[in-house]
């Protein structure tokens, strides 16, 4: 195999095989099964569209916000808008509440709001 691998690769790989059983059990003990890593997969697809990811950050700010307000903030259509928020209502990711006529949405937990500012934090120091 080191037959087939360029010499300008072989600085990101070990240069020899050395298991080390202390961290492979320890790594074992803490893999995702299946079913956990697909539904995060799918979490992380979902947060890998930028109009969902303008949306949740304009919730982000503003706790709660109605469709119409929304669009207006994104320059979109009610129902482009209204079709994100399905698809981050099926992920829990938002929550809705009506009030008379109008649709009010805020994000789901605290959990989506540290996933939204732990993401930003991240991005804004590979900016700095």
């Amino acid at each position: 195999m080191k037959d087939n691998i360029k010499k300008d690769d072989i600085c990101d790989l070990c240069e020899i095989n050395h298991p080390h059983p202390d961290k492979i059990h320890d790594a074992i003990t803490h893999k995702l099964d299946d079913e956990t890593s697909l539904r995060l997969a799918e979490l992380f697809k979902i947060l890998g569209d930028k109009t969902r990811i303008k949306l949740l950050s304009l919730l982000v700010a503003e706790q709660e916000m109605c469709v119409c307000d929304i669009a207006e903030s994104l320059q979109m259509g009610r129902s482009a808008i209204s079709h994100q928020l399905r698809v981050l209502r099926s992920a829990r990711l938002v929550k809705y509440r009506k009030e008379g006529k109008e649709a009010w949405y805020s994000l789901d937990d605290d959990h989506v709001v540290r996933l939204m500012c732990q993401g930003l934090d991240h991005v804004r120091e590979s900016l700095a």
